[in-house]
């Protein structure tokens, strides 16, 4: 139970970053960029008082090189994505490709999968396919959608690193911590312009609470559920956002996202209710 309840935490704040961001840059409180950077740096912030309250230092060796580029993509691509994606349609995106990437990597590792975990993931994808299908209700902008799947490739890698960690919240700082000049490199090119306060309120929030302490939740809860398993459960993501871009950001709420939203749940279901499979029940932990 105290598992289940961690990753709805986690998934709440996944769903809250994209409400933020499709916030602050839909409404030109900041540019995409400009966002991005205060968010990287806030949440480094954050993460660093941490490790200072907790007693210890962070040493900066090993360059977390894999962890700061997958973060660095994650992080640009979400944020310049926003500029035509709506936040649940944007969190639909986002999460079917790092379902995808994170189930392609599973196979060829040889991860077995199950029949029904598979299903599952069969299922939820589904309902991101009839979603997305060319020639429904909803306009998807291609560039959007491009950088969105950027996002999610950077992400889905940034989640396969954290499934060896042994220090969730170290782990996270020094992949921040080395994510902050590469995407303030991206901001200083592109010549943000100056955000208006309360977009900076919101990328700070953004960046220290959903990022910074989310992802640490994150790093805590991998190692103790399958690489297939951790894919599937942020399925939810987009569902929580999807709902919640209507209720507070007035996004539409259409049948089509309904019976997505509807298929995809049960996808999880079916995935979160699979046995372990005998090759994965060695990497997990109670």
């Amino acid at each position: 139970m105290r598992l289940a309840l961690l990753i709805a935490l986690t998934m709440a704040a996944f769903a809250a970053n994209s409400l933020l961001n499709r916030a602050a840059v839909d409404a030109g409180l900041t540019d995409p960029l400009g966002y991005a950077l205060i968010r990287v740096a806030s949440g480094a912030a954050m993460l660093w008082l941490l490790l200072a309250l907790r007693g210890r230092g962070l040493s900066v060796q090993p360059v977390p090189v894999a962890g700061a580029i997958s973060l660095t993509a994650y992080m640009l691509g979400f944020s310049l994505a926003y500029l035509t994606l709506g936040a649940g349609l944007g969190a639909l995106i986002l999460f079917g490709v790092i379902q995808i990437t994170m189930f392609a990597v599973a196979v060829t590792t040889g991860a077995a999968l199950g029949a029904q975990r598979l299903a599952g993931a069969v299922t939820a994808f589904s309902g991101l396919a009839f979603l997305l299908w060319p020639g429904g209700r909803i306009s998807v902008d291609p560039a959007g959608a491009a950088l969105m799947t950027v996002a999610g490739i950077g992400w889905a890698f940034y989640t396969l690193q954290g499934r060896g960690t042994a220090d969730p919240l170290a782990a996270s700082a020094r992949n921040f911590l080395w994510c902050l000049p590469l995407v303030a490199l991206a901001a200083v090119l592109a010549r943000p312009d100056w955000p208006a306060p309360g977009g900076v309120v919101l990328a700070m929030v953004g960046g220290a609470v959903t990022s910074g302490l989310g992802y640490v939740l994150w790093y805590g809860v991998l190692p103790r559920i399958e690489t297939t398993t951790a894919a599937v459960v942020q399925l939810s993501v987009p569902v929580i956002a999807v709902v919640a871009g209507a209720l507070i950001l007035g996004e539409a709420l259409s049948l089509q996202l309904l019976i997505a939203g509807a298929a995809v749940l049960g996808g999880i279901a079916l995935a979160l209710t699979a046995p372990a499979a005998p090759a994965d029940r060695s990497q997990t932990r109670d």
